[in-house]
């Protein structure tokens, strides 16, 4: 029987292997030559959309090819989500997503995708901080006012989010339960509803973004009582953080907005789209227009990106687990 040598035959593979391995290795020394896309799973002209657009513009300046912004909304921002952690992972589709990235998999039984698994998260962008504020008729001037106020007047006082199980009502919820208050929760659809029945005194506090709340501190409508983050924010330095009050000291709760990828996107297209989006963040002129909006550029590592999602992930289950927070699906 002739004896078969199969020398020529590994010698082969080996080499279609090394030139598969040598073009892979070359399309992702040459990413991008194509147009990325950057999902936005909320409406335009939102925080998530800004911000995606002020990247989205300097990484069509660093990589010479265009970006466009594709804003898929619903769900929850869970539409969009979904796109990505289903697309190719070659980093021509990515992500620019808010804080329901970690409160979602808390609040919503059926989620069509695993956040940890199926998405590779690339840099922070910015954190979002809240800022309390109250109606005129409130008497109280800062944290710990309010707070004496609330116990003198059990059951009476409400606070307005815009919406069940976002980040503004856990933060109420969260209040009350370091305060040791009994504040109720009125959910509106929008920051703008919330804010004029705040204004208009039919609601006694409320926590918004800063940037859609600055016109009513500006008029006088609404007085500004803290702000949700650990240190005051840049465009409101005159309003001191709710940790300011050392009963409070470690009270921090933050929206966020940061960008991610599909799970599968090879090390190298990581690292230059992380490279990317950190250079956009610290360029002045964009960092500027962000802390303008009450968003504080805040880039990461993905390591360090990974990082904070599980521990606000931690935090967002544990107060929906204490408050007993519950929506529709």
């Amino acid at each position: 029987m002739k004896k078969y040598n199969s020398a020529p035959v590994r010698a082969g593979i080996a080499m279609a292997a090394g030139l598969a391995l040598a073009a892979n290795c070359g399309a992702q020394d040459q990413y991008p030559s194509q147009q990325i896309k950057i999902i936005v799973p909320f409406s335009a002209g939102g925080g998530t959309d800004l911000t995606a657009r002020l990247i989205g513009e300097q990484m069509r300046k660093t990589f010479n090819q265009p970006v466009v912004i594709d804003n898929r909304v619903g769900g929850s921002g869970m539409i969009g989500t979904n796109a990505v952690a289903k697309a190719a992972a070659d980093g021509y589709t990515l992500l620019l997503a808010s804080g329901e990235m970690a409160i979602n998999p808390h609040l919503f039984p059926q989620i069509p995708y695993d956040t940890d698994k199926d998405l590779m998260p690339l840099s922070n962008g910015v954190k979002v901080p809240n800022v309390l504020t109250v109606n005129t008729d409130v008497p109280a001037k800062n944290i710990q006012e309010l707070i004496a106020y609330a116990k003198a007047n059990p059951g009476k006082l409400t606070y307005a989010s815009s919406g069940i199980g976002n980040a503004q009502h856990l933060t109420g919820e969260m209040l009350n339960k370091a305060a040791g208050i009994s504040v109720q929760h009125i959910p509106f659809k929008g920051a703008a509803p919330q804010l004029a029945d705040t204004a208009g005194k039919h609601v006694t506090y409320t926590f918004a973004s800063i940037g859609a709340s600055l016109p009513f501190i500006q008029s006088g409508k609404l007085r500004p009582i803290a702000v949700t983050s650990l240190t005051r924010a840049s465009v409101l330095p005159d309003v001191p953080a709710i940790a300011e009050y050392k009963p409070l000291s470690t009270f921090e709760l933050v929206n966020f907005f940061g960008m991610y990828a599909p799970a599968a996107t090879p090390d190298p297209v990581i690292r230059k789209l992380n490279a990317t989006i950190v250079q956009a963040l610290k360029t002045p002129e964009i960092a500027g227009k962000l802390r303008e909006l009450g968003f504080e550029p805040a880039p990461t590592t993905p390591e360090q990106f990974r990082d904070f999602l599980r521990a606000e992930s931690a935090k967002f289950a544990k107060i929906i687990v204490d408050a007993n927070v519950k929506v529709e699906q």
